[in-house]
């Protein structure tokens, strides 16, 4: 089966019903349950509806949700075991890690604990409606990977039950942290806190990867912008099987001309040995004043990023670093032991499958580069022959 890529295209913005309409326009073979699962947990509060909508001369859909009269705003403690009904279960777990985050930002706001928060805006039954939905649909498609668009935040001030505020509200700020925005000099809210809580939990990249382009949907707002659609572009990028998948990275890179090379090299040691480190590598350089300059980058998960920088100002003299996410491809692979106590990485391309033995290994085995040379391709040619490495599907 192809793997898929879903990218969204901000265009007039997003928010949790922009969102969900975009993907049921895109693929309309899920309105069904989406809409029955959705329905299902709000029961008779509102009705939800799925409407054939126009923007700027363009077809999209929109997501209506009409509550019932006199229904009560809720607090995280009631909303969260409403959420954990929703079907199927895995459509529940990304529901509720979505109003999780939703919560985490607005007690960080309000300076009170999670389960204190009492949703307003967001409480309201249409945005359950949409995060319902919205969990319902990401599990649904099962994404390899998403990716967004730079996000246009909007400017002016919001009415809400607490009053006046800045857009974007102060929980969306908190949510798009390290997301890349623009200000494309319309004013109003264009990105509401559940739709910044849905991009929150689905940490896109910025990057669009290669692939095939398959279907492609709209999700319209009910604001109309003065000089384009407000809605939501959805494109699906079929991924090639035999591709690398993809991955993320976060790269730090700091230049040191003041440290002595062997306490440098001590530092270095630790820094790998750091949980979420991938590599690090060092290269010379000329810096100012003519003098001699090791310049560092080190590879790590990003959920590590800021605790390997941290340490980076303890093991170095470095005096700051440059910090940046990125998107990276990796080949599926495996390290096997076709002779005993030789191992060999082995790596899936497209063109076929390599093999590489152990330099470790071989030099602990003794002998001149002859018997290594041997030895090598010995092993390389078993690991080559005990079949392919598992390719997660």
């Amino acid at each position: 089966m192809t793997a898929r890529h879903i990218h969204l295209d901000p265009v007039g913005g997003i928010a949790g019903d922009m969102f969900v309409a975009a993907i049921l326009n895109a693929f309309p073979d899920l309105k069904e349950a989406c809409l029955a699962a959705a329905a299902a947990l709000v029961g008779d509060s509102a009705e939800i509806q799925l409407l054939d909508a126009r923007s700027k001369g363009f077809a999209g859909a929109q997501l209506r949700v009409a509550p019932a009269k006199d229904v009560p705003e809720r607090s995280w403690q009631e909303i969260k075991p409403l959420m954990a009904g929703l079907q199927p279960a895995g459509a529940a777990e990304h529901a509720l890690q979505i109003f999780e985050l939703l919560a985490a930002a607005e007690a960080s706001v309000h300076g009170v604990p999670e389960d204190a928060v009492h949703f307003h805006e967001v409480g309201a039954i249409d945005s359950i409606a949409d995060i319902a939905a919205a969990g319902v649909l990401i599990d649904a498609i099962d994404a390899a990977s998403w990716s967004i668009g730079p996000l246009p935040l909007g400017s002016g001030l919001a009415r809400t039950a607490h009053g006046a505020i800045p857009v974007p509200a102060p929980a969306t700020v908190r949510l798009l942290k390290g997301f890349p925005v623009i200000d494309d000099g319309l004013p109003g809210e264009r990105v509401t806190p559940t739709g910044a809580a849905i991009l929150a939990h689905l940490r896109p990249s910025h990057v669009r990867p290669a692939g095939a382009l398959g279907e492609t949907g709209l999700g319209l707002g009910t604001r109309e912008l003065p000089d384009r659609v407000n809605g939501l572009r959805v494109l699906e990028i079929r991924l090639d099987d035999t591709a690398a998948p993809v991955d993320h990275v976060a790269i730090l890179r700091f230049d040191i001309d003041d440290q002595p090379a062997e306490d440098l090299a001590l530092g270095l040691d630790r820094l790998r040995a750091l949980p979420g480190v991938i590599d690090i590598t060092q290269t010379s350089a000329i810096g100012k004043k003519g003098r001699m300059v090791a310049q560092i980058r080190v590879l790590a998960t990003p959920d590590q990023a800021e605790s390997v920088a941290g340490q980076v100002f303890r093991e170095t003299t470095t005096l700051g670093l440059c910090l940046q996410r990125a998107e990276r491809r990796v080949l599926h692979r495996d390290v096997v032991e076709p002779v005993t106590g030789l191992r060999a990485k082995r790596a899936l391309r497209p063109g076929g499958m390599t093999a590489k033995a152990e330099l470790d290994d071989l030099a602990a085995r003794g002998g001149d580069a002859a018997d290594r040379a041997r030895l090598r391709g010995e092993i390389e040619q078993a690991a080559l022959s005990a079949g392919e490495p598992d390719v997660p599907e």
